[in-house]
């Protein structure tokens, strides 16, 4: 069987793909051991948010009369809170499959492994193709903790399909998953502990801005030991204890269930990498060009492979380029605005440079911070509730960063990322007509701010 392009994987980055070569006339194949959609579909960045948007309407209804209007009898059922967030999976894939389909690429299921750069095995049968493309997207890192192996610990795959609420968790790592289960166990009554081994949560975002939503979520009762190590668990179905020890000292933690949500890695075991003589960079990762092709011509890795950025929407437009230059199109990567969100509520989103990363590179700018009451379209949506807007402008007050702590820090973020992929200045930025009123025209007053 030929092929022009094979693909390994059918997550974002793979599915993403498929579908481009195949509308663009090309015969494409592509290969998933499990369910299209990977890992982003099927157990995180849809299920999670599913999840997470039943303790938001849960959360706004509890705060209703702030606003004027009454809400008596107040409950949730997590059972079909689980069940909704299934329904929602499966109607997606069913959605991937379906466009998959009509744009005619042959989707094969099973564990594919290369044999060489034009040969793909699955099934007991060989595939031959002229570009390869590999998505295997990455897993759960499950740290070496003493006594891990025998706790009954959870992955973020178990706590989104547990049916029945634990009245206590402690979550290990305060990174973006950490977090997201941290704010919806939380919403939903559960005393929830975060322990994070840095001196802040959300190691790689805002610093100010992740403070900030620290100190917001420890006033709902979730309790934060940053700076902390865990040394050891011990447990059964009934209690975990986890050993931690800070600059306090040792202490133990005990609670019904354990979260273990320290990062993932990707997957490069299991399909064969190892026949492809590709070359690494000094971190070990593999070398691609500017068009997601690796230092083999034709063999192309994208998503989280990469180990560049393991995020879905980085998978999607670097899966975009490498079809482009398979198609002999102009394109290239960049990672220069890409966004970053974590759904808790309120949600912090940043795109660019962070004042760290400017930091450390020696870069000169100026910091302009604005409360989001600035919006009055925040202020009518958000009785009580603060947020701010950081804007980081160069010497020429060119948009280097940009950092929303309230929501929908995600729905305004790529307004951000716009402007710093198209290299705006504060004043180009701020002549933008945004309507009125919205939340989005805080970007306007920062910029208005930062150029007086």
């Amino acid at each position: 069987m030929d092929y022009q392009v094979a693909i390994i994987g059918g997550g974002p980055a793979g599915y993403t793909a498929a579908e481009a070569a195949a509308r663009a006339g090309l015969r494409v194949v592509l290969f998933e051991k499990r369910a299209l959609g990977g890992v982003c579909l099927n157990e995180g960045c849809i299920p999670t948010k599913t999840l997470l948007y039943s303790a938001k309407v849960l959360d706004t209804a509890r705060g209703a009369q702030k606003y004027a209007v009454g809400v008596e009898g107040l409950s949730f059922d997590l059972p079909k809170i689980v069940a909704r967030k299934q329904k929602v999976v499966r109607k997606l894939v069913l959605g991937i499959k379906s466009r998959l389909t009509a744009a005619g690429v042959e989707i094969v299921a099973g564990e594919a492994a290369i044999a060489d750069r034009n040969h793909v095995l699955c099934g007991g049968q060989a595939y031959s193709c002229d570009n390869l493309l590999l998505c295997t997207g990455s897993e759960t890192f499950v740290p070496p903790i003493p006594g891990v192996e025998r706790v009954p610990y959870w992955t973020h795959r178990d706590a989104l399909d547990s049916k029945a609420l634990p009245h206590s968790l402690v979550v290990v790592g305060g990174g973006v998953i950490g977090l997201e289960f941290a704010s919806f166990f939380r919403s939903l009554g559960a005393e929830v502990t975060v322990v994070e081994m840095m001196d802040e949560i959300l190691g790689g975002m805002d610093r100010e801005l992740a403070a900030l939503l620290r100190a917001d979520y420890a006033k709902r009762g979730v309790r934060f030991l940053t700076s902390t190590r865990v040394t050891s668990l011990e447990g059964d179905d009934t209690v975990v204890r986890v050993a931690v020890e800070n600059a306090d000292g040792p202490a133990v933690l005990e609670a019904e269930r354990v979260l273990l949500s320290v990062g993932r890695r990707p997957v490069t075991q299991g399909f064969g990498l190892e026949n492809l003589p590709l070359e690494k960079t000094g971190r070990g990762q593999l070398r691609v060009d500017s068009h997601m092709q690796t230092s083999l011509p034709g063999v192309y890795v994208c998503g989280d492979l990469t180990g560049q950025s393991l995020l879905a929407h980085t998978a999607v437009r670097e899966a975009e380029v490498a079809v482009h230059h398979i198609l002999g199109q102009d394109d290239a990567m960049s990672y220069r605005a890409i966004p970053a969100v974590v759904y808790t509520n309120p949600e912090i989103a940043g795109v660019g440079q962070t004042e760290d990363t400017l930091r450390s590179q020696g870069i000169a700018y100026r910091a302009v911070r604005l409360p989001m009451a600035y919006s009055g379209r925040f202020v009518a949506e958000n009785e009580g509730v603060n947020g701010t807007c950081k804007l980081l402008l160069g010497e020429d007050n060119r948009v280097l960063g940009v950092h929303v702590l309230g929501n929908p820090a995600s729905e305004l973020i790529t307004l951000g990322g716009m402007a710093i992929q198209l290299g705006l200045t504060a004043e180009q930025w701020a002549r933008m007509v945004f309507p009125h009123p919205t939340v989005g025209e805080i970007f306007k007053e920062a910029c208005a701010e930062g150029i007086r």
